[in-house]
């Protein structure tokens, strides 16, 4: 009986092919998707790949009533036109799989890699992957957190039976995720069509929690006052020692306290000194991984877990889609570290642990059933980009760093006392590096502290009163909501860095530093009022965990769903009865925001605004909303960051923007032709006539030769070019002049 092992990715396909076959695999090749053959102890297995969903769900039959329930799966590429590259994927699993009576799921082994492997497994075995698998004696499950060979050996010679409940809690979350998302969306811009105004929108079971997390931040800050405060300082030796009240908001009380100071005799009250034990951070999962590249390499999130997937790949680290910070045993970690000693970028801190025989790691309380931490699998990295690099860098040294010894500090805390009042102060430094010479991206701050005896009377070099004010609540970044997501439970691992780039592309969040834009507030404030449900954290977590349930066996799926359902049916039930009302509201908070982030409104038709636009060749220039019925546009400074001054030249009527490139800030008109440019560039040709040589004469004749050619009139064929994009329907890539 053939087998057939199908793996998420072709690159996985391939390993699994070398690392199982007894010979060099042979590869076939089915309408251009290449396929393995090999034999293993007498048996003949295939080896296919998917490329990620080849199924997606749809809508059964068409209507416009809402809610929609009625789903079903299909292919991906009668859905999506950018996905119907899959189809030859699918053509070619299905001609492979028809001739095999043993199908082995080799996919991730998370929700999704389960889904993505049955659902083309039912296919193979029903020809319908909505019908559900009557006989799993004919599948098996590969479970594996590394592409190794010794891994991949052990995942095939160990085949667990196939994961059902797995499955039915990838297809609830699946289901639940998708009615969500086409109801919540459609009654969204059903509202706004309402009050005339055409927009995507989308709020997901955790974009909703997630945008009230940081519309009620926004809140915040902007009804934040500062309040004034005053604090008290000696400075002996170099080093302040602050007054214990701290904050002080009363100035007088504040003045009070620093003219007793200055008065008084400052004596050394308390010192203490401890020895602190430093221990080494855990390995990584996932969410440590992406808070540490987003620090140190000042990388993103989603960009972080692509490059992690990448080197997961290609054998150089372990499965990174894992909330585990445990590395059992069972990873046989000292031929881990004995094969990072071949590597010579660590090959000495590999063998100072071999050398002490530390093989026992320090591990975090987080755990995750279906994979480890994240490590490195000892695996020689070849051709790596600079991304690449840094996040091997950062994995490798602090899987080595987990084994080595803790560090030891020595703490210094000195009270002195001024009369009354006491000030205090602490440092401490290194006395024994520890684990901290392995992972150099660690950086404690050192401070020595002068030798003190208690009693001692010293004579402070100055004593200050300062002002400051109080701060409002830190923005978060992208890297920072992800950690905050994971601690309230929303979202997963795997979809939490998407969440939140989705809530950017919707236009509801902007900045590394996130704000939210008036369209997101007016968003949140509308939800807030009509339809609280789509934004309470305690429904999503309710929902998640029931999802847990099933995995476990716990739970049926069909509870799950039938929950989701009821929420989105009384959702639905109130957004039809305050329809009007909402779009209204939404279209007042867009209008303000597409105005917020305009140079303002447009200088020639006077309907649209004047946006940043992008063509087609990916050059930003500032365009009209209104075109096709106005072209007015201007072109900018490319890779510059432009902000909108929403000032009118004085010269010209058009607007002014503040440009942030290569190094230099400046401010400037977005007409080519306004007056204010009128000198440009004339220094730089003084300076070229002054630097002129004397040209050859044989050049000088060819110069003049090119110069006699007459020239192609401009202008006519670019004006074609924007009339024919009109009629299209595009928008025009004709820039106007060049800065």
């Amino acid at each position: 009986m053939d087998k057939l092992i199908i793996a998420e990715k072709p690159s996985v396909a391939l390993r699994i092919a070398l690392s199982l076959g007894e010979e060099r695999p042979k590869t076939e090749v089915f309408n251009g998707i290449r396929y393995y053959e090999i034999t293993r102890k007498g048996e003949r297995i295939y080896i296919v790949a998917a490329a990620g969903h080849l199924f997606t769900l749809h809508q059964k039959v068409k209507s416009h009533d809402l809610p929609i329930f009625e789903i079903e799966w299909i292919p991906s590429y009668k859905v999506n036109k950018k996905a119907y590259f899959t189809k030859k994927y699918l053509d070619a699993i299905q001609s492979v799989g028809s001739k095999c009576g043993f199908f082995i799921n080799a996919c991730d082994y998370d929700l999704e890699g389960t889904v993505i492997g049955s659902n083309l497994i039912k296919d193979i075995l029903n020809k319908d992957p909505n019908m559900s698998i009557q006989d799993t004696t004919k599948i098996g499950r590969m479970k594996f957190s590394t592409t190794t060979k010794p891994d991949l050996e052990y995942a095939y010679d160990n085949l667990s039976k196939f994961d059902i409940d797995n499955l039915h809690a990838g297809e609830a979350r699946h289901m639940l995720d998708w009615m969500w998302g086409i109801n919540m969306s459609r009654v969204l811009m059903n509202s706004l069509f309402m009050a005339g105004v055409k927009k995507v929108m989308s709020v997901g079971r955790v974009q909703g929690p997630a945008l009230g997390i940081l519309a009620k931040r926004e809140l915040e800050i902007k009804n934040f006052k500062p309040q004034p405060f005053w604090t008290v300082h000696i400075l002996y030796r170099g080093i302040d020692f602050d007054n214990k009240k701290g904050n002080i908001f009363e100035k007088k009380e504040a003045e009070k306290i620093f003219e007793t100071t200055k008065k008084a005799e400052v004596a050394v009250k308390e010192v203490s000194v401890q020895e602190e034990t430093r221990y080494p951070f855990p390995p990584f999962d996932l969410t440590s991984l992406q808070l540490e590249a987003s620090r140190v390499a000042r990388m993103d999130p989603t960009r972080t877990l692509a490059i992690a997937q990448s080197l997961y790949e290609r054998s150089y680290i372990s499965y990174p889609r894992t909330s585990s910070q445990k590395l059992p045993p069972t990873l046989n970690l000292k031929r881990v570290i004995s094969l990072m000693a071949q590597n010579e970028k660590y090959t000495e801190m590999a063998q100072k642990l071999m050398k002490e025989s530390r093989f026992r790691p320090r591990e975090g309380i987080k755990e995750d059933e279906a994979h480890p931490a994240i490590y490195p699998t000892g695996e020689l990295p070849k051709k790596m980009t600079d991304e690449e690099e840094a996040i091997y860098d950062i994995i490798a040294k602090r899987f080595l760093a987990c084994f080595a010894e803790p560090a030891s500090l020595e703490k210094v805390a000195i009270t002195l006392s001024a009369g009354t009042e006491e000030y205090a102060a602490s440092g401490s430094i290194v006395k024994n590096k520890g684990w901290m010479e392995f992972y150099n991206y660690y950086k404690t701050d050192e401070r020595a502290m002068p030798k003190l005896e208690v009693g001692e009377h010293v004579k402070p070099e100055k004593v200050d009163m300062n002002e400051g004010k109080t701060e409002p609540p830190k923005r978060y970044t992208k890297a920072s909501l992800i950690a905050l997501l994971e601690k309230k439970d929303l979202g997963t691992k795997a979809t939490r860095a998407a969440i939140i780039d989705t809530l950017f592309s919707r236009g509801y969040i902007v900045n590394s530093r996130i704000e939210v834009t008036d369209f997101g507030t007016s968003v949140f404030n509308t939800l807030s009022k009509y339809s609280g449900e789509i934004l309470d954290e305690e429904m999503t977590k309710r929902l998640e965990k029931d999802m847990e349930k099933i995995a476990k066996g716990t739970m049926k799926e069909s509870e799950v769903i039938d929950e989701g359902k009821k929420i989105i049916t009384e959702i639905v039930g109130d957004f039809k009865k305050n329809g009007k009302e909402i779009g209204v509201e939404l279209s007042k908070g867009l209008e303000e925001s597409e105005l917020a982030n305009s140079l303002g409104k447009c200088n020639k038709c006077g309907k649209g605004l004047l946006v940043i636009k992008r063509s087609r060749n990916n050059k930003q220039f500032v365009g009209c909303s209104a075109w096709p019925e106005c072209d007015n546009s201007y072109p900018l400074p490319q890779y510059a960051k432009i902000v909108p001054l929403h000032k009118i030249c004085e010269e010209c009527g058009a607007p002014r923007i503040k440009v942030f490139a290569k190094g230099k800030v400046y401010e400037m008109c977005v007409n080519p032709i306004c007056p204010s440019k009128k000198d440009w560039g004339k220094k730089k040709e003084e300076e070229k006539k002054v630097g002129e040589t004397v040209v050859a004469p044989q050049k000088e004749a060819k110069v003049k030769e090119k110069a006699a050619k007459p020239k192609k009139e401009k202008g006519a064929s670019a004006k074609k070019k924007v009339a024919r994009k009109k009629k299209k329907g595009e928008d025009p890539v004709h820039i106007p002049g060049n800065i």
